[in-house]
């Protein structure tokens, strides 16, 4: 049995090439077991073909993977015994009720009639589809069907999950729901490798986060320890007389070595900001210069900020290597 420190998966110098394309080019990653580890990235970036080389549906060109201490190559039915994907698109079958496919996925990981029709009630309950359990697939709406498709994946429960994009095309509603079951999982002590390119949800989700860029894992770290990586943030100035804006966007570019934003906030000014000691410096320079200050604060980046720091553009850039998507 793993211990709790234990590595869920170890990668090192992972490489997989299509044509003349490194889809994935030496992806190291250690993720721990009993957390949510989430690899965030635009489309294209290297996210699902590292997922399939995980899972062993992928055959790496080069580099070494592990899953709980086995390797992917070489004992693939020990790593397929402990993992479950749940893929970018539903896979259950649509002319079948939402309780026949559960039933059906309990047969055949060999459970009786008797257990598969429990254990398809007991799912279809804990993901809010009783009322639905009878109906085609065909007719559930999008978050129904991605609820169905992660309850299906967990029919046995396994070690080790990998949701590839869980939540893409769901509604805020859906996605607050499928939220909610990653954290369920990992509370019953499944893994969760979870790719996404919704900052939002790498930021609720993730306890750490690897930012996978053309293949590469270019930063690797907690939430706030990628944030801390870019800067302290943006400090926020209300004043107490709009006429002085002018003033105060000279002292506090002067003060804090930094570009300064007019908000449409006629009496609000910001600035991104890379030493925190500079801001108490700026607020004395206001005070001694005669502007009133009503309220101020200095947040963190987001990780929007992060990712364009790390990577030159945003991350909603949704350039698609077709490589990728062809896998």
């Amino acid at each position: 049995m793993d211990s709790p420190s234990s590595a869920a998966i170890e990668t090192s110098g992972l490489v997989k090439v299509f044509g003349g394309t490194r889809a994935v080019d030496g992806v190291d990653l250690r993720v721990p077991a009993g957390m949510v580890y989430g690899l965030l990235g635009p489309n294209g970036a290297g996210k699902t073909t590292t997922i399939r080389m995980l899972a062993t549906l992928l055959r790496p060109d080069s580099g070494t993977a592990r899953v709980f201490g086995h390797d992917v190559v070489r004992e693939p039915d020990a790593v397929r015994s402990r993992v479950s994907l749940t893929g970018q698109f539903a896979s259950v079958d649509e002319n079948l009720t939402g309780a026949e496919n559960l039933v059906l996925l309990a047969r055949l990981l060999g459970h009786s009639w008797g257990r598969s029709r429990s254990r398809a009630a007991e799912l279809l309950e804990a993901f809010g589809l009783t009322e639905a359990a009878n109906r085609q697939t065909r007719t559930f709406s999008g978050g129904m069907r991605r609820r169905l498709d992660i309850a299906a994946s967990i029919v046995v429960t396994p070690d080790l999950v990998f949701l590839d994009e869980p939540t893409t095309g769901l509604d805020p509603r859906s996605r607050n729901q499928v939220w909610e079951i990653v954290r369920a999982l990992v509370a019953a002590g499944t893994t969760v490798l979870l790719t996404t390119q919704y900052l939002d949800e790498a930021d609720q989700l993730a306890d750490r986060i690897a930012v996978v860029d053309h293949g590469k894992v270019i930063a690797e770290g907690t939430s706030g320890e990628l944030k801390s990586s870019v800067g302290s943030g943006a400090v926020h100035v209300r004043l107490a007389d709009a006429a002085r804006r002018p003033d105060a966007e000279q002292v506090l570019a002067k003060t804090l070595d930094a570009a300064v934003h007019l908000e449409s906030d006629p009496v609000a000014l910001s600035a991104r900001v890379s030493d925190p000691e500079r801001v108490a410096h700026a607020l004395v320079e206001l005070s001694r210069t005669g502007i009133a200050v009503t309220d101020f604060s200095l947040s963190q980046p987001s990780l929007d900020e992060v990712f364009l720091a790390l990577t030159g553009r945003p991350a909603e850039n949704t350039d698609t290597a077709a490589t990728e998507e062809a896998a």
